[in-house]
C-alpha cells in the first residue's frame, strides 16, 4: 500500500481533461456521500485539475496548488490530511483511546481492542475495505487515514487483530509534501 515517502518519487504534473475531472469527482462522491456539496469549493469552475503520479503506481489529485486526494493504483480515493482537517466528515469516523495515539502517530496499523475499548468509537458501520478517518480520544482533529481490514461488526466480535490499516498519518511525507514545488497552479 502506499507510503509516500519523498517527493523525488513523484513524476510531473498533467493537467486534465475537464471529463476526467468530472469522472474523478463522480468517484468521489460514490465513495463519500458527504462530498457532495464540496465539489464546487474544492474543485472551482474554471481552475484546473492536476494529477501527480509516483514511482508505484500512486496518484495525487490537485487543484488551485492544493494536494487534494491521492489513490494507490486503482484503489479508493483518499482525502489529504490536511483536506480531512478542514472537511471532517468526508469519511468514516473511528477514534482510537488515548492509549493508541503514539502507535497511530509512528504509522502503526490500528488494532480491534483500541477501537473498542473505552474511550474509542466506531461512529458508522462499514464493510470491508472502506476508507475512514482515525480520530483520538480528547482530539479535535484526525490522527491518520485508514482502510478497514475487518467490517465495524467483526471488530466488535473478534477484537483481536488488525482492526483498520493505515493508510497515512500527521507528520509523513504526505503531510510534509510542498505543493509550490508541483507547479499546479
Amino acid at each position: 500500500m502506499l507510503r509516500f515517502k519523498q517527493e523525488d518519487d513523484l513524476g510531473s504534473a498533467t493537467q486534465l481533461k475537464s471529463s476526467v475531472g468530472r469522472a474523478i469527482q463522480r468517484k468521489l462522491e460514490d465513495q463519500m456521500p458527504n462530498i457532495t456539496p464540496l465539489l464546487p469549493v474544492l474543485f472551482p469552475k474554471k481552475s484546473p485539475i492536476y494529477q501527480l503520479k509516483t514511482r508505484d503506481r500512486s496518484s495525487f489529485v490537485a487543484c488551485n496548488g492544493q494536494v487534494l486526494f491521492f489513490q494507490h493504483r486503482d484503489g479508493p480515493f483518499y482525502p489529504t490530511i490536511k483536506l480531512l482537517h478542514q472537511y471532517p466528515n468526508l469519511l468514516p469516523r473511528f477514534q482510537v483511546d488515548r492509549g493508541a495515539i503514539k502507535f497511530v502517530l509512528s504509522g502503526a496499523d490500528i488494532m480491534c481492542p483500541g477501537l473498542t475499548s473505552p474511550g474509542a468509537k466506531m461512529e458508522a458501520d462499514v464493510d470491508v475495505g472502506t476508507p475512514v478517518a482515525i480520530f483520538a480520544e480528547g482530539k479535535e482533529h484526525a490522527l491518520a487515514l485508514g482502510e478497514t481490514v475487518m467490517s465495524t461488526e467483526d471488530i466488535r466480535k473478534i477484537n483481536k487483530d488488525v482492526g483498520v490499516k493505515s493508510i497515512s498519518y500527521l507528520d509523513d511525507g504526505l503531510w510534509h509534501l510542498d505543493p509550490r514545488g508541483l507547479n499546479i497552479n
